[in-house]
């Protein structure tokens, strides 16, 4: 045991020039954002804004100046939280109970008929149930779509989540989508009440302005993470270690890398997203208050905390076919021992899990870069993702990888080329 630790310190010695006391500011970061008093950051909570409060103060210290549309490093912004308050639905003359209905839809009431001119859908006998709720819900319609009793078990599993309250843009007004388990009848009557609150979030976000204020990268990391997990254990606090504190002090130690240096060519923005693991709607917000065609890059870095399988140097790019960022990484870190390599894992479609996804559907070159192996980790969203079980030497070795493979995108020497629009999913 002792020949195996003493190998691994040898492969995890730093491959460029940090040292020490890098190491040291790694590990008081991701040991403040990971602790239990921060009960596991889940959005919404007390403790995302004492996370929010601690990024900001070490954006401060760094000397990064706030975005230019905002008055601090704090990037505010309003959701609704939407919620079936009652419901009296009844189909061919019989009352439904709780777990025969869900809705997806915007805050109104929803007061609907037979007689009424509201689309009417099926999911049939043998249809793909999954297929079909991503068709329906993508339709701009207010729908009634009634689900054959065949498929009950997969009704039972999809009701939860969709029974949740829904989170929602204030600017937003999404169709109402009522989705029944019942055979289509010829009479239903559907009265449904809605509770409608407003929740406050917010990204923590700074930047170097750059030579050319108009070519933007972006480095980004999500602070939040699920919070407490329930029912109660000895250890309820799923803390987030890796996922995703990892990449959010990856994104501190690279702003504070950077802000040490020239002026960069490029301006550069580091933020800390917010509602990662809700719906990513900290990236969305922040996607709409820039011009995409000024992003020239997206660096997110996502659960960096444990060696990849392909060994320590290494770590992995989701969508690496989808523009030439990876292998402009990949160049950039020759004559090193570090290497960047495509996603081992495209049946996940990673590329538009996390928060690089909406600026990716706009055409940005937006990445997120991994070395966790997630298909076996026994940590991911887990009370066991602690301080303890992350590799210190490794996370400080991927950092400093990742500001070198940076430097020819920052200097405006390298250009990624654009993701396709027209290839997303």
């Amino acid at each position: 045991m002792k020949k195996t630790i003493l190998f691994f310190s040898i492969i995890l010695m730093p491959l460029f020039t940090y040292g020490q006391t890098h190491q040291d500011d790694v590990a008081r970061i991701l040991k403040t954002l990971s602790a239990d008093d921060m009960k596991g950051r889940q959005a919404f909570s007390p403790e995302i804004w004492e996370a929010a409060d601690f990024i900001a103060n070490e954006f401060e210290e760094i000397g990064l100046e706030p975005l230019q549309t905002e008055d601090d490093y704090l990037q505010d912004f309003t959701m609704n939280s939407v919620a079936v308050e009652s419901a009296n639905i009844s189909v061919g003359g019989q009352t439904l109970s709780d777990n025969q209905y869900f809705v997806i839809g915007n805050g109104q009431k929803i007061r609907w008929s037979a007689g009424d001119n509201i689309s009417v859908k099926q999911i049939k006998a043998g249809d793909d149930f999954r297929s079909k709720i991503g068709e329906y819900r993508n339709l701009k319609e207010d729908l009634i779509i009634f689900v054959n009793p065949s498929h009950s078990d997969m009704f039972g599993r999809f009701r939860p989540y969709f029974s949740r309250p829904d989170y929602q843009f204030e600017d937003d007004s999404p169709y109402n989508k009522v989705f029944i388990l019942a055979e289509k009848p010829n009479d239903f009557q559907i009265n449904i009440k809605k509770n409608v609150e407003e929740k406050k979030l917010a990204n923590v976000a700074g930047m170097i302005e750059g030579k050319r204020s108009d070519e933007i990268v972006v480095f980004s990391g999500h602070y939040d993470h699920i919070g407490i997990r329930e029912p109660a254990q000895v250890d309820s606090i799923a803390n987030g270690a890796n996922d995703d504190a990892s990449g959010t002090t990856a994104v501190i130690e690279l702003a504070r890398h950077f802000a040490q240096m020239d002026q960069p060519e490029r301006t550069l923005i580091f933020v800390a997203f917010t509602a990662e693991e809700v719906g990513g709607f900290g990236s969305q917000y922040f996607s709409r208050q820039l011009n995409p065609d000024d992003i020239v890059a997206m660096f997110n870095i996502e659960m960096i905390g444990k060696p990849a399988t392909d060994g320590p140097n290494s770590a992995w790019i989701t969508g690496f076919d989808r523009s030439s960022f990876g292998k402009l990484l990949q160049e950039s870190t020759e004559g090193t021992e570090y290497t960047f390599y495509a996603d081992p894992y495209p049946n996940q479609n990673l590329f538009y899990r996390s928060d690089n996804a909406t600026l990716a559907r706009l055409g940005v070159p937006a990445h997120s870069i991994s070395t966790t192996p997630i298909d076996v980790d026994e940590d991911y969203h887990q009370v066991s993702d602690e301080f303890g079980t992350i590799n210190l030497s490794h996370l400080t070795n991927t950092i400093d990888a990742i500001a070198k493979a940076a430097e020819g995108i920052i200097s405006g020497k390298d250009t990624p080329t654009r993701v396709d629009k027209n290839l997303v999913d």
